[in-house]
């Protein structure tokens, strides 16, 4: 049986399945394994709590479990959790949204994938425009969601220096091409994968230039701004009529719920619900009604603050300390943690690939992603910079976090020194 073009986009392997089947792995293997490779998130004690406790009170109100799991929603999504967000919104930031402004979908994936083939391919002129990626590296899973390809165009970085062993991405302006064949901007902030937060100053000039060229500045802030706020530096969050602000329900604690958020124009919105309903008929409701009083309260905002920050900013600082002391003799650079659950590390003349190392680890139950993976539309691959970095979650439990690094850094030190000899 032979596949279409459209089915064979789907037999190859790829990054984001190499690690969604590496969950698979090492969760199902009988050997010691060290899953530091995906986005899982940490499961916080007093946000399970609640949860916990949430489900607990809808069990109890018959009527209220029973229309969650016995109707469908709208395509747009649960309809009083769409009410109490544009609430929320409102009275915290001042935007004039309403409800019309907000659609659900059935996870960030899903999000990207209907904005993606919206405003990237072929256009009844036809152009054939593309979808900017103005900060490589950039998200794993934007690179196979596209239905018409090549859908990227991604810009080489500026890269700072640091004399404490950090170093950070930063946006070269100058080399910002003409955007007359581009059809949508998009960034992840943080930065899946190397937790680098852009500047306001940096969103502002990429929403001017967005503006200016009449398409949408999307923003993917699945680990941002207002929630779950895992941001740990001052950053503002921005929405304008231009803008596509992307949340998520996952980083809350609850990827099992894939619950997908879409801010954006009415157009946009009616354009996603009209997906929704072709593709899915209705979103689920389970996470919505289970966040409903979380977002109406505004205590969604406070939890992010106050529990989940934190925690991720202890753990963070953890696993930097663990970097620095099992590979401190290694030739290692870890760029600026400002945000999300990862490192990304760079190792300097690393004389195999990334791609190469996440074999080997692999191997030894190491689960790491290789850097290659997160450099979407690239046109040059003469870069070695690409094949010279990994990304590792601190999400899981710190025992496996710590031995996963103790281990890489075991391998790293028997790969440059056979390769000195």
């Amino acid at each position: 049986m032979k596949f279409s073009t459209f089915g064979q986009s789907f037999t190859r392997k790829t990054g984001i399945v190499d690690l969604m089947e590496d969950f698979g792995c090492a969760y199902q293997s009988d050997q010691p394994t060290y899953m530091l490779g995906g986005g899982n998130p940490a499961q916080i004690p007093s946000m399970q709590q609640h949860f916990r406790e949430q489900m607990i009170k809808l069990l109890a109100n018959g009527d209220e479990f029973e229309r969650m799991i016995g109707q469908y929603d709208i395509p747009q999504g649960e309809r009083a959790f769409l009410k109490n967000l544009a609430g929320l919104l409102q009275l915290e930031f001042g935007w004039d949204v309403s409800e019309k402004n907000i659609a659900l979908t059935n996870g960030s994936q899903s999000s990207f994938f209907a904005l993606f083939n919206a405003f990237g391919g072929h256009y009844e002129d036809g152009s054939f425009k593309k979808i900017l990626l103005p900060l490589a590296p950039e998200y794993i899973g934007y690179t196979d969601i596209a239905d018409q390809r090549p859908l990227f165009k991604s810009l080489r970085p500026e890269i700072d220096l640091f004399d404490d062993g950090f170093f950070k991405y930063r946006i070269d302006f100058n080399a910002m091409p003409d955007l007359h064949d581009i059809g949508a901007i998009c960034l992840s902030r943080p930065t899946n994968p190397t937790g680098n937060v852009m500047t306001d100053n940096e969103i502002q000039k990429l929403s001017s230039l967005a503006k200016a060229a009449d398409i949408p500045l999307i923003i993917d802030g699945a680990y941002g701004i207002p929630f779950p706020g895992i941001i740990f530096t001052d950053a503002k969050v921005l929405w304008d009529q231009h803008i596509i602000l992307c949340l998520s329900l996952s980083k809350l604690g609850l990827p099992g719920v894939r619950t997908g958020i879409v801010i954006a124009n009415e157009s946009v919105i009616e354009m996603i619900s009209h997906l929704n309903a072709i593709h899915h008929l209705a979103i689920g409701s389970t996470g919505p009604v289970l966040v409903n009083e979380l977002i109406k309260s505004g205590e969604i905002l406070k939890l992010s603050e106050t529990t989940i920050k934190p925690y991720y900013k202890n753990r963070m600082q953890q696993a930097v300390s663990w970097v620095k002391d099992y590979l401190g003799d290694i030739p290692v650079l870890i760029h600026q943690p400002e945000g999300a659950l990862f490192l990304w590390l760079w190792f300097q003349d690393l004389p195999i690939t990334s791609l190469e190392l996440y074999r080997r680890l692999k191997a030894k139950g190491v689960f790491i992603i290789a850097g290659e993976h997160f450099f979407p539309g690239l046109e040059s691959d003469q870069w070695p910079h690409k094949h010279e970095c990994i990304r590792l979650s601190y999400a899981g439990n710190p025992v496996t976090v710590e031995t996963g690094i103790k281990i890489i850094s075991e391998e790293l030190r028997q790969i440059y020194s056979q390769n000195a000899a």
